[in-house]
């Protein structure tokens, strides 16, 4: 996934725009609040030069009801100025919130699109980041620092105005040092900007690093490895921390830089002005009124320095999430796509290659037919291609080359919707969310009740177990399923799939991991749950192979041997081997 180095943050902001529409509705609006609120405040430098030439300085008494008058004008307009400036910051709040909220839920979304290859090459922590952490820190730019950079730039732009009427000797002073130290700053966001990436990086890491640590404790501490794993979080902690602390101090030094351009522009200003202004005809009130304009221009450019820091922090995580967005979809969802018929369903795959990205062929020209109602075995040794072959029967892979048809429709003008209604997947480990026995078994299929639940463990010979468990079916199962063992969550997985009722079942061997106390009723279960129906089971045991229909072998991403387990045994062939070995292994157990 392209995390889009070579994007600017003004073309990547451009792109989101495009991406997430709620960005911008509106800010038409917000901007001319904006240059409103910012254009009343030209009015006070304004009212002070008439105060002080014509009141002050003017011929005759102080005019103090035309000082009272100009005076109530200022307040006025200083107070209008606080409450269209209110006004579009509160409506910039709104608009950021929605459209942010829509960028996150199209980067949740689309990751969800993506093949499993693309997901499994990046890591968790790195893709929680892009939907947590980096929009976070986008919202925070464009709540605060987007406004002051809308506002910064409205008002440089109305005082360098205000200032060429006033002097527009003055103003090529001023805007002669504005433009060196613009250039300064130029310079200083390249290098900024690309800190920020390596910040966004050592963050991305560290999610990582941390995440992969809490979720592989047990392991960890089997294996005795703490100090091993507290090394290396605490290597890419603190290489996020190097990393921040440079950038800190690029920031700092960008921040304490704006100070001095400050004093040393306005010491300028009051020293052209003193000396050559009678001469370009300039009042002592305009020369006060162009020193206010002046901090009026400093004083965005000051907020624009240090909200350059926060700018160039968002994008970094904008280019980050764009990047995820930008990654196509290998698996696309057929338009308007076919929905697979009700009842049983057969399978084909015809002259079918599968490679993972870089390397050989997984599946070789794989040909096979599978019959509505078959419960077929699929046997080989580990890197066969048993597992690849369920995958692309379900989708979850893309076949590179060749046919693969469910129901007599080819697998990828199947609607996405239909195909996952009607094919389910059990892996060899199935995955519990955090919630109780029964929201996870009603995953596939909200609607269902708990009573319903329940009856669906005593369809698989499985209520004995779930109403063993404290709360029966409302009992919490933990995170990731932490709360129950190995088979148990293996357990929860068949009822799932029972539940869902698919007509085309694949499972990954789902005892190979279950202790033997649950592995005679994970069986049993397991035979109800296939029976009637399309199957196709990844066999690590050869009990489930001799329990099947039918028995595929593969050696080498190609199928060696098909037939029942008799048929094969008598062939004397590569599953004669495996299954004496299997006999005599269990024997001497």
């Amino acid at each position: 996934m392209s995390d889009r180095p070579s994007l600017s943050t003004a073309a990547a902001l451009r792109r989101s725009f495009a991406v997430a529409p709620a960005l911008r509705r509106g800010l038409v609006i917000t901007l001319l609040l904006a240059v409103v609120g910012t254009a009343l405040q030209i009015v006070v430098p304004i009212v002070l030069q008439q105060v002080i030439d014509n009141e002050i300085l003017g011929s005759g008494d102080v005019d103090t009801d035309a000082v009272v008058r100009k005076g109530l004008i200022a307040l006025g307009a200083v107070f209008a100025a606080m409450l269209a400036r209110y006004v579009s910051l509160r409506r910039l709040v709104e608009t950021s919130a929605t459209g942010l909220a829509q960028l996150r839920v199209k980067t949740f979304g689309h990751l969800h699109r993506l093949s499993l290859l693309e997901l499994q090459q990046e890591r968790r922590g790195a893709l929680v980041a892009r939907v947590t952490s980096d929009v976070e820190t986008m919202q925070q730019f464009m709540e605060w620092g987007g406004m002051g950079m809308i506002l910064g730039l409205a008002q440089v732009t109305l005082a360098l105005l205000a200032m060429v009427i006033y002097s527009w000797q003055l103003t090529i002073v001023v805007m002669i040092g504005v433009a060196m130290y613009t250039g300064l700053i130029v310079l200083f966001q390249r290098v900024l900007g690309r800190a920020h990436d390596r910040v966004r990086e050592r963050v991305s890491d560290s999610l990582a690093a941390t995440g992969e640590a809490i979720s592989g404790l047990e392991t960890v501490r089997a294996y005795g490895m703490e100090d091993v794993v507290r090394d290396r979080v605490d290597d890419t902690l603190d290489a996020q921390f190097s990393a921040e602390v440079r950038t800190a101090v690029l920031a700092s030094s960008l921040f304490s830089s704006a100070e001095l351009f400050a004093g040393l522009l306005t010491a300028l200003v009051i020293g052209v002005g003193v000396v050559f202004g009678q001469d370009w005809g300039l009042s002592a009130g305009s020369l006060v009124a162009f020193l206010f304009l002046v901090n009026l221009l400093i004083d965005p450019v000051q907020r624009l320095v240090e909200t350059l820091d926060q700018a160039q922090s968002a994008g970094a995580g904008l280019r980050k999430i764009l990047g995820i967005l930008d990654t196509p979809i290998a698996i696309e969802d057929p338009v308007p796509g076919t929905v697979l018929p009700d009842g049983g369903l057969s399978v084909e795959f015809r002259s079918v290659f599968f490679a993972y990205p870089g390397g050989p062929d997984v599946l070789k020209g794989v040909t096979v037919e599978i019959p509505p109602g078959q419960r077929l075995a699929v046997i080989g040794e580990t890197g066969s291609g048993k597992t690849t072959f369920a995958k692309v029967a379900t989708r979850l892979l893309e076949a590179r080359e060749g046919c693969v048809r469910i129901g007599d429709v080819e697998i990828d003008q199947i609607r996405s919707t239909s195909l996952r209604s009607k094919v389910a997947y059990v892996p060899q480990e199935g995955f519990l969310f955090d919630g109780t026995v029964a929201d996870n078994v009603r995953y596939g299929k909200p609607s269902v009740t708990d009573e319903e639940v329940r009856a669906a463990f005593d369809d698989l010979g499985l209520l004995g177990w779930v109403d063993g468990l404290p709360a029966g079916v409302r009992s919490p199962v933990g995170e990731r399923g932490g709360s129950l063992s190995a088979g148990e969550r293996q357990l929860v997985a068949i009822a799932r799939a029972w539940i869902a009722d698919p007509s085309l079942l694949v499972l990954d061997e789902a005892t190979s991991a279950v202790d033997p106390s649950l592995e005679v009723q994970i069986r049993r279960a397991i035979e109800f749950l296939t029976s009637g129906r399309t199957s196709i089971t990844i066999a690590h045991r050869l009990s489930t192979a001799e329990a099947s229909d039918r028995i595929l072998v593969f050696d080498a991403g190609e199928i060696v041997e098909d037939g029942t387990h008799p048929d094969l045994v008598a062939r004397n062939g590569v599953y004669t081997a495996m299954h004496a070995d299997w006999e005599g292994a269990t024997s001497s157990a």
